[in-house]
């Protein structure tokens, strides 16, 4: 299983960011998978940010995501999203896609002026 994260970069406090995640390499449906982002800030353990099952109806979020960030599937293009508003400083992190014990490599997301 491959999973690449793509999107990450440096933006303003305030700004917007959607990360995307493609899977491939696996033997079965994607549609069948939860997905979920995590990110790892420098010296901090790494924590769940949204999640969502697979049939994309239900959906999770760390409290600090909610109200700001939004995760979506396209399971036709086997690939889960995360848009990120209204970005904070605290939100710089390294940000990583799973599939149930599978990892990507992780995408930085800087917010800073």
């Amino acid at each position: 299983v491959q999973l690449v994260e793509s999107g990450g970069g440096l933006v303003q406090p305030g700004g917007s960011l959607r990360l995307s995640c493609v899977a491939s390499g696996f033997g079965f449906t994607f549609s069948s998978a939860a997905m979920s982002w995590y990110r790892q800030a420098p010296g901090k353990e790494r924590e769940l940010v949204a999640g969502i099952v697979s049939g994309g109806g239900s959906r999770k979020y760390a409290d600090s995501a909610k109200g700001r960030f939004t995760i979506s599937r396209d399971n036709a293009k086997n690939t889960v999203y995360l848009q990120m508003n209204s970005l904070k400083p605290e939100d710089t992190a390294v940000y990583y896609c799973r599939m149930y014990d599978y990892w990507g490599q992780g995408t930085q997301v800087t917010v800073s002026s």
